[in-house]
């Protein structure tokens, strides 16, 4: 099969003057430049991705060395060089001629090559809201001649840390440690390590990137729970359903033997006095299966704090699920997080960032009825601006037979109770209280 080229197609398409059924062939001018300006573009596009990767790797380098202050400087001698020649300035000429070397000599502060070996170290790279984050930056100079004293940065999220390195000899180390402070929950980018040559001006800045880039994560906060996730969830022997099985814990009755059946489940006693073979029927049992319907439309929360609130109980009764090895669902309005583990879960948790929504809470609750429909205990985790009209409209999104229960976030209001209907709602104001709002639901 021969291979064709846009440009031969078009040619092709030119002198071609009818088609294969005989009608002639109409060319529209339209056509014809759009796909001479598509075949213009493939042509251009090799040479293009040449002449950026020459830009990236050589030209750019050594351009943004330059800082802003160091192009002002630069175009500053220049157009002064110019009026000076254009208008006999003398003086302008001076100023252009001490503002170039100044430039120059600026060159002189960042040339020579560092030698370093850099080890960033977070003691812990998953930290909770409050705890300490520590980590160090061990520095050596790897060459075989001393290196003059430089600096070290460290971005930190938004912030950059800045470590003076002395003079340091042959084969010296040098270490820091820094604290990352963890007052909100968020995942922060710790690095690159980068070290930076600039001249006491900064006209010019170099830095040589050391280390890459590494994810701190500070979970929510969370409380233990005592005893069970929610005080009410069956544990063996799971929930019992109408459906009967060949198999499971909890003893129906007994029925004729079906060819088929396990020997093992074969009642002898009531066998032999039948005198035909009898089998033991079981009622069909399921593990308790947790799912959490997580709202982050922040118009339903009062405010930035009740939010966190939310996402900690959320976070609390998840950990303590699957510390219980329960199933776990946790659903929120961008989509389902993972729980396959507890770090997991904190991690998806961490990245959560609460924005207006047009789902609410009531239409994530009949989403979780879709996505999990074997949950046996729905909690409904809401802000304080949710009326109970809306509450009760979620609850009737929840399947018959699943304990549903709302946890209504209202900052600083005392522990509380009360049910709308079949849902319970418990109402959350600090989350040391969670465990004394679950009892109360399991009372």
């Amino acid at each position: 099969m021969s291979s064709s080229t846009p440009l031969t197609r078009l040619a092709e398409r030119l002198q071609r003057p009818f088609h294969r059924d005989g009608r002639p062939t109409r060319l529209h001018p339209g056509s014809l430049w759009a796909e001479a300006g598509g075949t213009a573009r493939l042509a251009v596009a090799p040479a293009w991705r040449a002449v950026r990767g020459l830009w990236l790797r050589y030209a750019w380098p050594v351009l943004s060395v330059v800082s802003a202050l160091g192009w002002f400087i630069l175009a500053a001698s220049v157009l002064l060089w110019t009026f000076g020649q254009a208008f006999g300035w003398q003086e302008a000429k001076a100023a252009a001629i001490a503002a170039f070397v100044l430039f120059v000599l600026a060159v002189g502060f960042i040339l020579g090559r560092s030698s370093y070996g850099v080890v960033l170290d977070l003691a812990r790279t998953r930290v909770a809201v409050g705890d300490s984050a520590v980590g160090s930056i061990a520095v050596s100079n790897t060459s075989a001649r001393p290196l003059l004293p430089a600096d070290l940065e460290l971005p930190v999220g938004a912030a950059t840390a800045v470590f003076h390195l002395p003079r340091m000899k042959p084969q010296q180390v040098h270490e820091d440690l820094f604290t990352i402070p963890t007052a909100r929950r968020a995942v922060i980018v710790v690095g690159p390590v980068r070290s930076v040559r600039a001249d006491p001006l900064h006209l010019l800045r170099r830095q040589v990137l050391w280390t890459e880039p590494e994810d701190l994560f500070v979970h929510p906060k969370t409380t233990a729970l005592a005893g069970s996730a929610a005080g009410f969830i069956r544990d063996l022997e799971g929930m019992p359903t109408t459906d009967l099985s060949s198999a499971d814990v909890s003893f129906h009755a007994l029925r004729d033997y079906v060819p088929g059946d396990d020997r093992r489940h074969i009642h002898w006693k009531t066998t032999a006095r039948t005198n035909k073979l009898m089998v033991r029927q079981f009622e069909e049992t399921r593990r308790a299966h947790l799912a959490i319907s997580l709202s982050i439309n922040t118009d339903e929360y009062a405010s930035e704090e009740e939010f966190e609130l939310a996402i900690s109980a959320a976070a609390s009764i998840g950990r303590q699920a699957i510390r219980e090895q329960r199933d776990l669902d946790v659903l929120t309005q961008k989509g389902p997080l993972r729980c396959e583990t507890g770090r997991n879960m904190l991690d998806d948790m961490t990245r959560i960032v609460g924005a207006p929504q047009r789902r609410t809470a009531v239409d994530l609750a009949r989403s979780l009825a879709d996505t999990v429909p074997n949950a046996s205990v729905v909690f409904l985790i809401v802000g304080s601006n949710v009326t109970p009209t809306q509450l009760r409209s979620a609850s009737a999104a929840v399947p018959l037979g699943v304990r549903s229960l709302a946890v209504r976030l209202q900052s600083g209001a005392a522990p509380a109770r009360a049910n709308i209907g079949d849902l319970t709602v418990l109402t959350l104001g600090d989350l040391s209280d969670l465990a004394i709002v679950l009892r109360k639901a399991a009372a």
